[in-house]
């Protein structure tokens, strides 16, 4: 069958050691079976786990950067998300956690 591939053919595939490849399918991050004394894995299963592995910006698009004005070419950085300055104030307020001024620097002139 064409579809099945050994140890060596498969890391060939993978473009990775045999002895790597072993180990992860051992730890079951890449698919395959042990029958007898011989890995054997299929091809299809093989190529999703190197599509499972491409960047996710390059399947969904730059989310870091967006265009403001569609009239000049300035980038401005997306605002939200866990680590924004509002979200903190927001939790802030709902844990009615005591907020202190912070003081400057005592060596400043």
């Amino acid at each position: 069958m064409d579809d099945t591939l050994d140890l060596q053919e498969a890391a060939r595939l993978l473009k990775m050691h045999p002895v790597t490849l072993a180990d992860k399918a051992r730890a079951g991050e890449i698919k395959g079976a042990k029958v007898g004394r011989a890995w054997v894995f299929i091809k299809i299963d093989l190529l999703e786990y190197i599509r499972s592995k491409y960047p996710r910006r390059a399947l969904q698009g730059d989310s870091t950067e967006v265009l403001e004005c569609h009239s000049s070419n300035v980038r401005t950085h997306r605002i939200g998300g866990s680590r924004s300055a509002t979200t903190d104030d927001e939790y802030s307020k709902v844990l009615a956690l005591p907020t202190k001024e912070r003081r400057g620097s005592s060596t400043t002139s």
